[in-house]
């Protein structure tokens, strides 16, 4: 099993991850290439870059719309997108982890802060499928891997916690340890090829959609032509 758990650490790990820049890095090159090419073709060039900047500071740091829409729900969501960036990137075994996969490091976390971190996203995510699984309307729009993916984020923090702070037997740690370390690895295979791929979208939309109203000169002609308008009296 040690074996195992080096190679999880080790080259799979580098594997997986070089597997995810690589697939957001094509993502982000895509949406921005389409997103210039529609830029090009637009009748109307002028963009509001102040209100564009604006919407999506309000996305990224979603306080105002907390308390729109399913308030606890959203708090929640918040909690739980907070954890699930600060642990993996500044918790101190992470980032030692980290220094030994690809020779960088950065400050980490002081040990109550990554403990109360942990502790609330794991909360919150129970939360979020629990809220998922009761409201109809969350339940009827959402997809497979909508109930998914809250649950296989939840197993590094779950086994991690294990790990850390409970006195389990050295064969069980190494145990916990090993789906701690392939969790976090399939979830760097599987983001660019999912909804969670968002996490590098998500500062584009709001140019996205506006841009989406630019619409080129000749598009009025080309949808009479599909609806075999063309010439027909308004």
């Amino acid at each position: 099993m040690d074996a195992l758990l080096d190679f999880a650490r080790g080259p799979l790990f580098r594997f997986s991850f070089i597997i995810m820049i690589l697939g957001l890095a094509r993502i982000l090159f895509l949406d921005l290439y389409n997103a210039w090419k529609a830029y090009r073709k637009a009748g109307d060039k002028t963009m509001p870059w102040k209100l564009i900047i604006i919407r999506s500071l309000e996305w990224l740091v979603p306080i105002k719309r907390i308390g729109h829409n399913r308030p606890v729900y959203s708090v929640f969501s918040v909690i739980f997108h907070i954890g699930l960036i600060l642990v993996p990137i500044f918790l101190l075994a992470h980032v030692q982890l980290w220094k030994s996969g690809l020779g960088i490091s950065w400050p980490t976390l002081s040990y109550k802060v990554a403990y109360w971190l942990t502790i609330s996203t794991i909360v919150a995510a129970v939360a979020l499928i629990i809220g998922r699984i009761f409201n109809r309307s969350s339940s009827f729009l959402s997809r497979k891997q909508d109930f998914l993916w809250p649950i296989l984020l939840l197993i590094p923090f779950v086994t991690g916690f294990i790990c850390a702070h409970t006195g389990v037997s050295p064969g069980n740690y190494r145990l916990f340890m090993l789906i701690h370390v392939f969790a976090g690895d399939l979830i760097f295979i599987l983001i660019p090829f999912t909804k969670i791929a968002h996490c590098v979208l998500m500062p584009l939309s709001q140019f996205i959609c506006t841009l989406a109203w630019k619409f080129p000169p000749e598009t009025d002609d080309a949808v009479c032509t599909t609806l075999k308008k063309k010439g027909a009296p308004v």
